[in-house]
């Protein structure tokens, strides 16, 4: 832009950036349901979107090839844009692609579902779900559902390896999401949850999410001893007493190790 052009008013800007905004909305929720999609009323309900906004946005998004319109079904879904860009962030995330043969291997041994969650900000994002073979299976996460830090055995596991002032901090920023969505997650259960679990190496996190539901995770740290994700196990509660849990426990903590050291080898 040359010097003597003048800038474009400021309540254009912020109506750009709204409208860029509910757009990537609109993707971020169709990555969290899955490939069945969702029709035009359901997606402007769950992002509260009146229904012109709402028909405005994701027929846009269907002309530029991010989204898809099944016509059989009503719904909309991901399209090949969204794949391309996938792809193109692919290299991105190769820590997701070292840990897959250790998140599959520990599925097969525990029986139980096996998740993977790295650091976005105040949030951690599942990347990936591996199942075992217990017919109960804990469904709580799918891969792209996004969860502020500390709600979750893997978010809480890498909360407790941040100093205690970022911990603070975080708490602080997600104080209001917590007590709306997560009401048993408090400041002072998860104070309690980080001392103990830097006692014992991982965290135990006792059905706070939905009664019952019961995980296990740790943090994965990068080659600076910053952690930057976690590997976690969900299982009903009846499979993790004490004695499980402590054992599952120091097993994720041996895969987070092997996880480390093949990202210094990757390097």
């Amino acid at each position: 832009m040359a010097p003597d052009t003048p800038l474009p008013p400021a309540h254009i800007e912020v109506a750009g950036a709204q409208t860029l905004r509910r757009g990537l909305s609109v993707l971020r929720l169709l990555t969290r349901i899955g490939p069945g999609g969702l029709r035009m009323g359901e997606i402007g309900r769950r992002l509260d979107l009146n229904k012109a906004t709402a028909i405005r946005l994701t027929r846009t998004l269907v002309d530029e090839g991010f989204v898809l319109h099944d016509r059989s079904s009503g719904c909309y879904r991901l399209g090949p844009e969204a794949f391309a860009v996938g792809l193109a962030a692919e290299p991105s995330y190769e820590l997701q692609r070292l840990s897959a043969p250790i998140l599959r291997a520990l599925a097969l041994e525990s029986g139980d579902t096996v998740f993977f969650t790295v650091l976005h900000g105040y949030e951690s994002i599942c990347l990936s779900r591996h199942e075992g073979d217990f017919p109960i299976r804990n469904q709580l996460i799918k891969p792209g559902d996004r969860w502020p830090l500390g709600v979750g055995a893997g978010a809480c596991a890498i909360l407790t390896a941040l100093s205690d002032v970022e911990v603070a901090d975080v708490l602080s920023r997600n104080a209001a999401l917590r007590a709306e969505r997560f009401p048993r997650c408090t400041d002072e259960t998860l104070w309690q949850l980080i001392r103990e679990t830097r006692d014992k190496g991982y965290c135990t996190q006792p059905g706070l999410v939905i009664e019952g539901s019961w995980a296990v995770g740790v943090p994965v740290f990068d080659a600076n001893n910053r952690p930057v994700a976690s590997i976690s196990i969900g299982a009903i509660e009846s499979r993790l007493g004490t004695a499980r849990a402590a054992a599952l426990g120091n097993r994720l903590m041996q895969a987070s190790r092997e996880l480390t050291a093949l990202q210094a080898e990757a390097a």
